[in-house]
């Protein structure tokens, strides 16, 4: 054994060594037994909601879905949770074949199965025992027949949520970046438009709501321009600090190859701030979510938020509770495909971003 050999083997980090060790792959029996434990709160969900007496006088209503003429909350209920073990393993399966997405199962399984065993609380405290002030907590069979009893009405307003989300969101993202480009990059639009910037970001979106319903015509543009107020000042501050933190040595460099001006704010200032605009993006599409909801109860025809209004109105707070599920469902799923296109878009960060 030569010199440069052990120089070799003592120049390998402890630390490293145990980093190494530790990203030990789970056999695939592991796996399996992972995979059950994922859905085992469900499972138990499901035998709770069928063995545990109904102590508290409520009315179970049946309604007629399909191949179902006569499915009452509780099995519908039932049948969401079967529907959620089925997905989850359908998630295993997935998983099973490539090791990081098996990582990312495994990392889920404890909140899984916490889940599960949450739902099964809730169903004996909010349906079996109703223990929990009623008519504010619910339980979980009778949100569901929110769903039972006015699934196309509920749908109607999520698609009205989502044109009015769409409209202000991309238009406000649209703005913001341009914006965040033209104070970033020219200093007469910094002094004149920064300012500004600054004074309307501070505001909140929903206090614009007198001058927008005066302004515009219907009350669908008045709310997209609430969103767009509130999308554009994340944006349009991080596009024009990603753009003005841009090395100087950047710009020297493609200069010397002869490039324009054109080339320098498309092909160097832009992409190096791809990832501070992404970030705004992302900070944007939570206020402007907030901002939705908002608008929606303060005079809209339809939406989401104007069903949790009009739900609360009547004290129908478990409508009101299928309303909020509805939206946590959406946000994530936006949030997700956020997720995605940033990923694709900056995948030259990988390996050197934790």
């Amino acid at each position: 054994m030569n010199i440069f050999s052990l120089e070799k083997r003592s120049a390998i980090p402890p630390l490293l060594k145990q980093g190494r060790a530790s990203k030990r792959r789970v056999s695939n029996a592991g796996f399996l037994l992972l995979s059950l434990l994922s859905v085992a709160g469900f499972v138990a969900a499901i035998f709770i909601n069928r063995l545990f007496p109904q102590i508290a006088e409520v009315k179970i209503s049946a309604y007629a879905i399909g191949a179902f003429p006569d499915l009452s909350i509780n099995q519908a209920y039932q049948i969401v949770l079967g529907g959620l073990i089925l997905l989850y393993i359908g998630i295993a399966v997935f998983s099973f074949f490539d090791e990081a997405r098996r990582e990312q199962f495994i990392k889920r399984v404890p909140f899984r199965f916490a889940i599960g065993l949450a739902l099964a609380l809730w169903d004996v405290l909010g349906t079996k025992l109703q223990s929990l002030p009623q008519p504010f907590f619910p339980g979980p069979a009778k949100i569901i027949e929110s769903f039972l009893m006015e699934g196309p009405y509920i749908w109607q307003n999520t698609l009205y949520s989502l044109r009015l989300f769409a409209v202000g969101f991309l238009v406000g993202v649209a703005f913001g970046v341009g914006t965040g480009i033209l104070i970033g990059w020219f200093p007469k639009v910094y002094y004149w438009v920064y300012p500004v910037l600054k004074i309307t970001g501070v505001i909140p979106a929903v206090a614009w709501m007198p001058f927008a319903l005066t302004l515009f015509p219907t009350p669908f543009l008045a709310a997209a321009f609430l969103i767009v107020i509130c999308a554009w000042f994340p944006v349009a501050f991080l596009t024009a600090q990603g753009i003005q933190s841009t090395p100087k040595v950047h710009f020297e460099v493609a200069r010397t190859l002869g490039a324009k001006t054109p080339y320098l704010v498309f092909r160097v200032a832009i992409p190096h701030a791809l990832p501070q605009i992404f970030t705004g993006i992302s900070t944007a599409n939570a206020y402007a979510f907030t901002t939705l909801v908002m608008s929606e109860m303060m005079g809209q025809p339809g939406g989401l938020g104007y069903y949790i209004n009009a739900s609360k109105v009547w004290s129908a707070y478990y409508k009101v509770f299928a309303a909020i599920i509805v939206m946590a469902i959406l946000f994530s799923l936006i949030m997700k495909g956020m997720g995605m296109l940033q990923n694709h878009v900056l995948r030259w960060q990988r390996g050197l971003v934790k």
